[in-house]
Formats: structure tokens, C-alpha cells, sequence
């Protein structure tokens, strides 16, 4: 199985969930982790399953607008808690890829997402646009949109790594039951 985890991170939140995901499907093949900016047509037909993930920004998935104002809060004095900005936190985000990407019948994929903890129906959640924009480029997904919860300090709660390596791990029997 060739996997394909594609992931937009401002804090490395997301971007840690992708590698703690990229690390248990590597037991079932083949894994590639890249940066949404790095995520080619060549890349995702080389796939047998893409697993694309975002933070959430304003309900949603992020915007150019989000995005610049997560690098503008990270630069302040008190910088949320002193957070540091992911390597690719500037490039192209999830929303611009899949409004860029072609139709793919039948691909395999799944969509996660980081958010701040509450009641998605408050908090929103991007896993569930990104599961959207893939249905409607003709993706199978294999699973529900999955949260990952951070907490006040924009840092990833303890345990949620362990609970996205579970999670990555239920994907693989839905692959199997359904070839």
C-alpha cells in the first residue's frame, strides 16, 4: 500500500499528527509526508490512500487571511504562548490545493484536522470541508473526519499522537474490506 499524507501545519500541531499517522500506516507500506505545497499529481496518483489534514481556522479550513493572521500572532511579543511557526507555515494552503486538484475516481483518502477543544458545532472543524472538496473531486473516503484536539497554549493535548496513530491504524482494515 502506497500512502500519501498531505498536511498544512502553522505550530507543527498538524504537522505532528501527520508524522504520528505517517509512522503507523508505514507498517502497511510505503509512506510520504509532505507539506501541502510539495503535495504533486505525481505524488497523489503514485497513492493508494492520501490522508490530508489542516488546523482549523474560523470554523473552517484556513485562508491566505488566517494563515497571515496565525504568522502576524506568532511574531507578537507574547506570540501565543511563544509558539514557533512550522517550516512551511507560509506556502499554499490545503483549500487552494484541493480547489486545484482534478478528479480522482475512486481514490482512497481520509481527513483529519487540528482544532481548539469544545464542541466541533462551536469550535467548527476543517477535517469535515477538506472530507468534502474530496468527495467532490471523486475521492472514496475510508473513514469520518477525525479532530485533534489542542489546548490554550496552541499546543497539542498529551495523548492526542498516541490517538492519531490509532486512528491511522483503523484505516487499514477498511482498505483491505473494501478492495
Amino acid at each position: 500500500m502506497h500512502t500519501l499524507l498531505i498536511y498544512e501545519s502553522m505550530y507543527g500541531n498538524t504537522h505532528a499528527i501527520a508524522t504520528a499517522i505517517a509512522g503507523s500506516l508505514s507498517h502497511f507500506g510505503d509512506v510520504r509526508i509532505v507539506p501541502v505545497s510539495e503535495a504533486t499529481e505525481e505524488l497523489v496518483a503514485w497513492a493508494d490512500l492520501v490522508v490530508a489534514g489542516a488546523p482549523t481556522h474560523a470554523h473552517g479550513m484556513p485562508t491566505a487571511k488566517s494563515r497571515s493572521s496565525a504568522v502576524d500572532g506568532a511574531a507578537k511579543p507574547d506570540g501565543w504562548s511563544q509558539v514557533t511557526l512550522d517550516a512551511s507555515a507560509q506556502g499554499p494552503g490545503i483549500r487552494e490545493w484541493l480547489q486545484g486538484l482534478g478528479a480522482l475516481d475512486g481514490k482512497r483518502a481520509a481527513a483529519f484536522d487540528t482544532r481548539a477543544p469544545g464542541p466541533a458545532l462551536l469550535t467548527g472543524r476543517a477535517s469535515t470541508g477538506i472530507a468534502k472538496q474530496l468527495r467532490e473531486h471523486g475521492f472514496q473516503l475510508v473513514a469520518d473526519p477525525e479532530s485533534f484536539i489542542i489546548d490554550t497554549h496552541q499546543r497539542l493535548r498529551d495523548g492526542e499522537e498516541v490517538r492519531a496513530t490509532t486512528w491511522a491504524s483503523s484505516l487499514v482494515p477498511e482498505l483491505v474490506t473494501s478492495d
